[in-house]
């Protein structure tokens, strides 16, 4: 079913808000713009049947959706929310809130590093989704039959999903765990970023200050025009040119000419002209108020083996938590464990350090040790 008329729309949200949760998707288009393109809307509940709501074809009134998201009372269950909420987060100004990430509930319960929907519906209902619909062109009108079956099928099979995790992670004590996670995917920090934070996604092959306060510049710049005209970062400039600008920092036409990164027609108008004033604004910078760069020194030989003993641990518990271990610690994690005494780091933190960083610390102190008995890794209090 797909909405057609603001009373239908009305009725439908007001529907859903009588229920204590509800399934959510959307459709959208971000290859030719900074800001996502909203398609579709679909939304299901356990006492609602599966319906979409178009932005593109109706002239209906988002009101009534955005006031669901932000309806306390109702629990918005999503898939990868990340996404999602990043669209709400520019169309509603707000984040739906509270919210629950099945992808996140599964990894949490055992089913894999970050398991695609429709490999989880597999799992859970038996039922084998149509994908073929996947990466069409969700903006153009009139939607085929096709592409509304796959759009419905998603928040359709989503509440039997969120019903057996949610079940699960009752069982196994875990709710607290996905709580936290939530926490973070709903924090506004997470979506609203800052122009000036924008230069640490570039990889450039120096650690100058001068050049590194050139680049956030240019970062910066990009990204504030990226937004203004609703055009990709890369449509603008490439991350690669950006690095080159900062390291040769070229002070005339005749300089940026010789960046051969930079198209030579772009150097000669008015962007290029705008790229002496950034790079020169960016050179002007205090000192004392130049970024840094962190760079990563190499692990040192004698933490080799402290770091293949903890990725060994990390699995053991992961394993016999039944939680993906991606989840838990990542490779810069265990680094730093293997490294420092205490970093400050996910693993030591909340339900994480409850399933490995405990344990991971009475390993490096000697406390815990593992041993090889009748070919089994087991652990062993020291």
């Amino acid at each position: 079913m797909i909405i057609q008329k603001q009373s239908e729309l009305e009725q439908a949200c007001a529907a859903l808000a009588q229920n204590p949760y509800l399934t959510i998707d959307t459709e959208f288009l971000r290859d030719k713009t900074y800001f996502s393109k909203l398609c579709l809307i679909q939304m299901a509940g356990p006492g609602v049947d599966a319906f979409a709501v178009d932005p593109i074809g109706t002239k209906l009134d988002l009101s009534p959706v955005w006031d669901l998201m932000r309806n306390e009372s109702v629990l918005k269950v999503f898939h990868a929310a990340r996404q999602d909420l990043e669209i709400f987060f520019f169309e509603m100004g707000s984040l739906p809130h509270p919210i629950f990430d099945t992808q996140v509930a599964a990894m949490v319960c055992g089913h894999g590093d970050q398991i695609a929907y429709h490999g989880l519906v597999r799992n859970i209902t038996g039922h084998g989704l149509e994908k073929s619909a996947q990466f069409t062109d969700w903006s153009r009108r009139p939607l085929t039959d096709k592409q509304m079956r796959y759009a419905l099928d998603d928040v359709t099979y989503l509440r039997e999903v969120y019903e057996a995790l949610s079940k699960e992670l009752k069982d196994k004590k875990r709710e607290k765990w996905v709580m936290e996670e939530m926490d973070i995917l709903t924090s506004t920090e997470t979506y609203d970023l800052d122009p000036l934070e924008m230069w640490k996604r570039i990889k450039i092959r120096s650690d100058k200050p001068q050049v590194l306060a050139v680049l956030r510049a240019l970062a910066a710049w990009r990204e504030e025009d990226a937004r203004e005209r609703d055009v990709p970062r890369g449509r603008i400039l490439k991350d690669d040119t950006l690095a080159d600008l900062a390291m040769y920092m070229p002070g005339s036409m005749d300089g940026l000419l010789r960046i051969r990164s930079l198209p030579n027609d772009l150097a000669k108008g008015r962007m290029g002209k705008k790229l002496l004033e950034v790079i020169e604004d960016g050179k002007k910078t205090p000192k004392d108020q130049m970024p840094t760069k962190d760079l990563r020194e190499p692990l040192p030989k004698w933490a080799q083996g402290p770091l293949e003993m903890l990725k060994l641990l990390l699995k053991i518990n992961c394993s016999d938590a039944g939680v993906a271990t991606r989840l838990v610690a990542g490779k810069d994690d265990l680094e730093a464990l293997a490294v420092e005494d205490t970093p400050d780091i996910p693993a030591l933190k909340g339900w994480r350090r409850e399933v490995f960083g405990e344990e991971a610390l009475a390993l490096k102190s000697g406390k815990l040790g593992l041993s090889l008995i009748k070919g089994k890794i087991v652990k062993m209090p020291l």
